[in-house]
């Protein structure tokens, strides 16, 4: 089965290379590149050009500055592949991500399969043991609404073509978090998936222009509108789904008010820091009943219910501190 990975470019020229080569030396070989060059003002574009001249599996394309949203659609649209995959430009594969991903899916007759577990430039450690197991697709979606069980993004993931296609999924909302509803939504589609332990996608922490590093407010408040609008197209119930909308809605109201406090713009957004502060409170004796929290973890939840401010700045610190030791090319 063809493997089409679709890969969108934006400012990712001193990355590519590292991408691309991870995928030439990919151990599945029936694959398929797309990248998609989204008006991109440095030299992605034509390094994009130069893979897919040397290698026929890579294709490139090119059109207008669009956003994320739009580059990946027009990847779903030139993808041939019975399988999809996506990954971002700045980030890379291991030689058995694409195997392992096929691999899990057809032993298992599953509809898509995702790792739990990623590298990223700052954890290079592999896990001891793998663990597969079979999920139904409501415990996909509690899975991928809680983040800190299934890394967020489309990344890390293989889904069915026919399933996107039949279902009319594509990234139509284009809000900071577009991944979240991606998978979510293919996920509720997927009655069978297959989630593995082991380490096989490398995310970067380090690079200065992604959104995630950035952190501006604009993205913090879309995050509130993505999670709130997948919340209504999620058509499944479980009490473990909603565990996970109650988490998820918790932790972005905290973003968007570190956001605030890191941008010093608190009078600017004073509202939004208010109801932020106002919805912690809330949404707080709703997240400690999380039955997959630790201890530990309902307690700093209720501490930054109550202190937000506080630990708003600590927060941007530590993550100051992280990203300054993030050295890894």
């Amino acid at each position: 089965m063809k493997v089409s990975i679709i890969i969108p470019l934006y400012k990712s020229e001193k990355y590519i290379r590292k991408l691309a080569d991870s995928i030439l030396n990919q151990t599945y070989r029936d694959l398929e590149v797309v990248f998609i060059d989204d008006g991109s003002p440095d030299r992605s574009g034509i390094i994009a050009d130069e893979y897919a001249k040397k290698d026929s599996r890579f294709k490139s394309f090119h059109q207008k500055n669009e956003g994320t949203c739009s580059a990946r659609n027009k990847g779903l649209l030139e993808a041939t592949g019975e399988y999809i995959m996506f990954a971002d430009g700045d980030d890379w594969l291991e030689s058995d991500c694409v195997e392992y991903l096929v691999s899990i899916l057809e032993d298992n007759n599953a509809d898509m399969s995702m790792t739990d577990s990623i590298f990223t430039t700052r954890d290079r450690k592999q896990n001891d043991t793998d663990n597969v197991r079979i999920w139904t697709n409501k415990e996909a979606v509690a899975g991928i609404i809680n983040t800190f069980i299934i890394p967020v993004g489309p990344w890390n993931k293989l889904y069915k073509a026919n399933i996107i296609k039949e279902n009319h999924i594509t990234f139509s909302v284009a809000w900071f978090g577009e991944g979240l509803y991606f998978s979510a939504m293919v996920a509720q589609a997927s009655p069978r998936v297959a989630v593995g332990h082991r380490k096989v996608y490398d995310y970067r922490l380090n690079n200065p222009n992604s959104g995630c590093t950035q952190r501006e407010v604009k993205n913090g408040i879309s995050s509130l509108n993505n999670i709130f609008y997948i919340k209504d197209q999620i058509k499944l119930q479980s009490p473990e789904i909603t565990e996970a909308f109650n988490w998820h809605i918790w932790t972005n109201y905290f973003n968007l008010l570190m956001y605030i406090v890191g941008a010093k713009e608190e009078m600017k957004y004073y509202e939004e820091l208010l109801k932020a502060k106002k919805e912690l409170k809330r949404y707080e004796p709703l997240v400690i009943k999380h039955s997959h929290l630790s201890s530990k973890q309902k307690i700093g939840i209720v501490l930054k219910s109550y202190l937000p401010v506080y630990f708003a700045k600590r927060s941007l610190q530590n993550a100051e501190k992280a990203f300054a030791k993030d050295t890894m090319e």
